[in-house]
């Protein structure tokens, strides 16, 4: 019988976040509330963006409306595991359910890298290009580029999860980590991983550093053009319209490199804090941002508000 049908059968066992019953409860009650936050902050956000009509025609906010999908999904993957495990103790993940958790992780996160990537463009085209705004950021192209987006993270994942589906793990089932990541579970494989590794080292480059570096040389020219502008008002409107996406490209990658780019990141037992920052605070904080700190956001709102004030009365 093949090495993997005995993992298959038995599956892994997923780090545990606590062994004290308080703390349990206490975490699970932290993480629930965080959750519920992603859930509804995120839904709120794609709720404006679709039933707004001046919203759901600006390419900005059409990307968004994107990304916060992406969040949702990103979120749902790990948290419902985890709130699981500690409310539950049930540490146990089967082999499928590891990977199809693995395969999901990978794409939401792919696609919000991918995502902002895209809204990094349409800054830039809005500020440096804005003669031919209108032509490259039609409606077709914004498609075209979400379309692009989903895409190119479904396959990047999929390809990983092909990959990892053909691995034997004869060794050790905890997983240290609490939920299926990569790096852990090929820390567990007794097969040649010296493929996938020599993949993620060349491929996984280009697929995290290849759209930061897209939004840095975005940000150079935006910065460029706005410095250039004479007036400090129309300075102050070029920045105001950057603003919430900058901050959560410095949330985004800043836990990314937190979790990755860190001597540890193999031994991903010793990166929880900042695997919980990258999986559940990100997604939790980037509608606040683009909320509190956009007024469009806040006047949709309003005009939701009292859409529904005017339908109760």
């Amino acid at each position: 019988m093949r090495k993997e049908n005995q993992t298959e059968l038995s599956g892994f066992l997923l780090l545990d976040l606590s062994t004290d019953p308080e703390h349990r409860r206490l975490l699970a009650s932290l993480f629930l509330a965080m959750y519920l936050l992603i859930l509804s902050g995120n839904l709120l956000i794609i709720l404006l963006i679709r039933f707004d009509a001046h919203l759901c025609q600006t390419p900005m906010y059409f990307f968004l409306s994107h990304l916060s999908l992406a969040d949702v999904g990103f979120a749902s993957v790990t948290i419902p595991k985890m709130l699981q495990n500690l409310l539950f103790q049930v540490k146990a993940i089967s082999y499928s359910g590891c990977l199809v958790q693995m395969y999901s992780y990978m794409a939401f996160g792919n696609t919000d890298s991918f995502l902002l990537a895209s809204m990094a463009y349409d800054r830039y085209l809005a500020i440096c290009r804005p003669l031919y705004y209108t032509t490259l950021m039609s409606h077709k192209q914004c498609l075209l580029l979400v379309t692009a987006c989903w895409a190119l993270a479904t396959l990047h994942s999929l390809l990983y999860t092909l990959m990892m589906s053909r691995l034997s793990f004869c060794s050790s089932r905890e997983i240290p980590q609490f939920f299926c990541e990569i790096y852990p579970l090929l820390g567990l494989s007794c097969s040649d991983t010296s493929l996938i590794e020599n993949t993620a080292l060349v491929e996984g480059f280009l697929d995290v550093l290849g759209p930061f570096f897209l939004i840095v040389v975005s940000y150079v020219r935006i910065f460029y053009t706005i410095l250039n502008v004479p007036s400090k008002r129309g300075k102050h409107k070029a920045f105001s319209t950057c603003g919430s996406h900058l901050s959560v490209v410095i949330l985004f990658y800043g836990n990314l490199c937190w979790v990755y780019l860190q001597p540890s990141s193999r031994n991903m037992g010793k990166s929880v804090v900042p695997s919980l920052m990258y999986t559940v605070v990100t997604p939790m904080l980037n509608p606040f941002i683009y909320t509190l700190r956009n007024n469009e956001m806040k006047a949709a709102l309003k005009r939701l508000v009292g859409r529904m004030r005017s339908f109760r009365g």
